[in-house]
């Protein structure tokens, strides 16, 4: 992966462990449950460029508190996505998971970066109102 031009195709450094988590396993599904989103993938789903500017108007209120959302991931068959919450002057790795359902206003903020709530959600471990009503996130 070149990361450089990843970073410049969506305006911004990206976290670490997201990194190391597209180096170990590309694009493509974890456990039928949640896409991961890369930059230049070859499936437009999967297209971390182009789900960024696809979601660019959404959860918009967040801009006027100075605040952007970055997609990385969305749920198989819900709509829902999984953004970065991304504060002014915070470094990418402090970046945490904001959960968007996508049909619908509920959003949770996960205080963890995306490797970390990815794994809580694929060993059901997640504390999560979308894991309150399915084995999936």
């Amino acid at each position: 992966m070149d990361w450089a031009r990843a970073e410049r195709s969506v305006d911004t450094a990206l976290p670490a462990d997201y990194k190391r988590l597209v180096e170990a396993y590309g694009d493509g599904v974890f456990d039928e449950t949640v896409w991961l989103l890369v930059p230049g993938s070859a499936y437009t789903k999967c297209d971390l460029r182009a789900q960024a500017t696809e979601r660019y108007g959404v959860l918009e209120g967040l801009r006027e508190v100075g605040a952007r959302i970055l997609p990385w991931g969305c749920e198989e068959g819900s709509g829902a996505f999984l953004y970065w919450l991304v504060r002014p002057g915070q470094h990418p790795d402090e970046w945490t998971v904001l959960y968007n359902e996508g049909q619908g206003p509920l959003r949770e903020h996960h205080d963890v970066g995306c490797l970390d709530f990815l794994s809580a959600v694929l060993t059901g471990t997640a504390n999560t109102v979308c894991s309150a009503t399915s084995t999936k996130c």
